[in-house]
């Protein structure tokens, strides 16, 4: 592995953590009224593109991080429409 993948994988496990906070928060508190639905839906779908993308291209760490991205904020989407 050369120094440019290393940094292409931090950058995607750091990515991926992003959500984790929040997604941690929300399924304790069992609340998820400060949740922009907006802002996770367009979060979701931007992951989609990036997935996509990834996947055509074959980049790692693209895939690897928006497939995390991607669940975490399904995650935020489903208890945004479930913890009322």
């Amino acid at each position: 592995m050369n120094w440019i993948e290393a940094v292409g994988l931090t950058g995607a496990f750091l990515s991926s953590i992003t959500f984790l906070p929040q997604v941690y928060k929300t399924w304790k508190t069992r609340s998820a009224g400060d949740l922009s639905l907006a802002m996770v839906l367009i979060v979701f779908t931007s992951t989609i593109v990036w997935l996509i993308y990834g996947v055509k291209l074959m980049l790692w760490p693209v895939i690897l991080c928006n497939a995390v991205i991607c669940v975490l904020s399904a995650l935020l989407i489903y208890f945004k429409l479930t913890f009322k």
